[in-house]
């Protein structure tokens, strides 16, 4: 696989330039505009914000109470009448810090974009009651009922803003778009919605740019739009504000897709000169300290995943062995960094020779170009039914964290002829070890994701990595795997 020329960049690798607008299901149509129960795209959008922004302050209400009330608990004092206002306080702090207005202009609402401010917004709100000790408790706070409000401050900052998004998602109706621009970006779109479990939105009209100035108002009526994606590369950058001034009168929100966002990914950073936006690029690098904050990642997440679950992957060997005969470890030649191959191992959940019969399987093949799986696979065990299930059977690979071969998270470990694929700059993607999970294993593994992109987000990957970045994608790991996303 080569890499797009320059000019190749600005299609996505699955289209090409002549792909027609993509398809939109009927049953999204807008109703008829003369009947009762024609939607109001800008009202629908206004009590969706709404619906999210309480949704998070009853969270976070409910998160500093639990706080408060562990730290008195913990120290044996009793709770101040002006204890009452703490939770108010709270919202209206987190309030001028942007965080309940965040969700309305993002498509993808995710707690875990915004763990760091909530860490900081923690730690602040730690302080700040140990300093007001005397106006809400009977006593003088301690060091160690400080520690205790910050500790269970944050972690139910996390789980209660996440499940209150959960809910107002599982509430809220499917968020209306329109994207203005070409067929292009339009199947671009569209393809990465669908990629999106998290994001509860739908592409129901294509506005050529052409016709903005002249169709925008009555189309938006017509279908009931309540964000407008703007995708239209060609656009003069007065033209370009002009344009978004106009949806913000219809009271729709406005999201912009910058043609360089298909190429550079999350990769860069936001550079303002008096009024001029910047994209200032990163380099493509990973210092040597880089490669040891991950390696000290990967050796201290792997050892300790080995202790714990020890006992379990002792039972799941033992079952794979009692129910078919044969080894209970597979292992399969894997190209590892810089392209060198290793040994990659996992519990075998095939019968024996399911290699050999690989050849035999191959029109059962559902798996996205490039790549082999296939969906209730005859070759799969009873054992190995239930551990693929859990992704248990992907849980030896610790091993080859813990021995460098491999990384907690990292690109996809691919099999040699896949590897061979892969050519130009597309093979950076291997300046890393490859990992256990990551961005290909949460957005649904081979059986969504065509070859040509998975190696795409393994190469921002490795351009944009971070510490944060690791850990977030673990975190997002553990859902997929309880969700069971990956059969």
């Amino acid at each position: 696989m080569k890499p797009p020329s320059p000019q190749e960049l600005q299609i996505p690798p699955v289209l090409s330039a002549e792909s027609p607008v993509p398809a939109l299901p009927n049953a999204h149509e807008a109703p008829d505009a003369r009947g009762p129960t024609r939607i109001d795209g800008r009202k629908q959008a206004r009590k969706r914000d709404a619906l999210f922004r309480r949704t998070l302050a009853v969270a976070d209400m409910a998160a500093v109470s639990v706080a408060a009330l562990s730290a008195v608990r913990f120290g044996g004092d009793a709770l101040a009448l002006p204890a009452i206002a703490v939770p108010l306080l709270f919202v209206a702090v987190v309030k001028a810090l942007g965080l309940y207005d965040r969700d309305e202009h993002l498509l993808h609402k995710s707690t875990l974009d915004e763990v760091p401010a909530l860490f900081g917004i923690a730690t602040l709100a730690a302080l700040l009651l140990w300093l007001a000790n005397d106006s809400w408790v009977s006593e003088e706070l301690g060091r160690s009922q400080v520690l205790v409000s910050w500790v269970v401050l944050f972690f139910s900052l996390v789980c209660l803003r996440s499940l209150a998004r959960a809910a107002a998602g599982k509430v809220a109706p499917v968020e209306r778009c329109m994207l203005i621009g070409g067929p292009v970006a339009a199947a671009f779109v569209q393809e990465k919605l669908a990629l999106s479990p998290a994001v509860k939105a739908e592409l129901v009209h294509v506005l050529p740019a052409s016709d903005a100035n002249t169709e925008i108002g009555p189309v938006l009526a017509e279908h009931a739009i309540e964000r407008v994606i703007l995708a239209s590369d060609r656009t003069a950058r007065d033209e370009l504000l002009y344009m978004i001034r106009e949806l913000k009168t219809h009271g729709v929100r406005v999201s912009v897709l910058p043609e360089a966002s298909r190429v550079a990914g999350s990769s860069v950073e936001i550079d303002h000169l008096h009024g001029l936006t910047l994209l200032g690029m990163k380099r493509f690098e990973f210092t040597r300290s880089s490669r040891l904050v991950k390696r000290s990642l990967d050796l201290a997440g792997s050892a300790m995943g080995l202790l714990i679950l020890g006992p379990i992957l002792a039972l799941v060997a033992i079952a794979i062995r009692v129910d078919s005969p044969g080894p209970a470890f597979f292992r399969q030649k894997r190209v590892g960094r810089h392209g060198e191959e290793f040994t990659m191992f996992k519990f075998r959940s095939m019968a024996n020779e399911a290699e050999q019969e690989k050849a035999e399987l191959e029109h059962l093949n559902q798996a996205a170009t490039g790549l082999f799986k296939i969906p209730r696979d005859p070759r799969v065990t009873r054992v190995g039914l239930i551990i693929r299930r859990w992704q248990l059977d992907e849980f030896p690979q610790l091993v080859n964290v813990l021995l460098g071969e491999m990384s907690l998270v990292g690109p996809r470990p691919l099999i040699p002829s896949e590897d061979r694929q892969i050519e130009g700059w597309y093979r950076r993607r291997l300046d890393v070890p490859p990992g256990m999970t990551g961005h290909w294993q949460i957005l649904g593994s081979s059986a969504r994701i065509p070859i040509d992109e998975m190696v795409k987000l393994d190469y921002l990957y490795v351009a944009n990595w971070s510490l944060w970045g690791d850990l977030r994608l673990l975190l997002r790991t553990i859902p997929f795997v309880i969700g069971r996303r990956g059969l």
